[in-house]
């Protein structure tokens, strides 16, 4: 039981810290570096801040699937035989999976900017207008990444409250009565 609360407990304050990560990443660290007067410094700084947060999202992405882990094998037996469970799971774990992927495909192109931040930019992940064609495709990528990431993370979220609400009681009884 205490094993399952400390699973249960770093499966979504892990998933927290990716949603919260990557919408103050997106928000905070990229609106701030794009406010650089320099070009050269608004994707240099913004990759510097991702840079100094990628080993806590990636403790946290690997945290979360490791605490998931537990969690499913503590719940093997409901996931088998409640009504709906099987399917939130799987959902839930095709949600986590295509976002941690995401997140690794941000991370390499966030390396990319940094390498091409000499060029200069508009902002993070706005090109600037001399922009190469190696800086100018990453950063439209990641501009529409930065916000993928926060919706991934919070549906992993909503989805892990749906599994708890699935848990009262009453839930419980009906699913197993259907």
């Amino acid at each position: 039981m205490a094993g399952n609360l400390i699973a249960r407990s770093v499966h979504d304050l892990t998933a927290a810290a990716w949603f919260g990560g990557s919408l103050m990443g997106a928000i905070g660290l990229n609106g701030a570096a794009s406010q650089a007067k320099d070009s050269t410094e608004r994707t240099r700084l913004s990759a510097l801040g991702w840079k100094r947060w990628a080993p806590v999202q990636a403790t946290a992405l690997v945290g979360h699937v490791i605490a998931g882990i537990f969690v499913i094998s503590d719940n093997k037996g409901r996931i088998a035989s409640q009504d709906g469970m099987t399917g939130v799971t799987a959902f839930k774990t095709a949600v986590t999976l295509t976002g941690a992927g995401f997140t690794l495909y941000t991370g390499l192109l966030g390396r990319k900017v940094e390498q091409l931040a000499g060029e200069g930019a508009e902002g993070a992940t706005e090109p600037g207008p001399n922009a190469s064609k190696e800086l100018e495709p990453a950063q439209k990528k990641l501009r529409l990444l930065q916000w993928a990431l926060p919706f991934f993370a919070g549906t992993v979220i909503i989805l892990g409250a749906k599994h708890a609400e699935m848990q009262r009681p009453r839930n419980v009884l009906k699913g197993f009565v259907r």
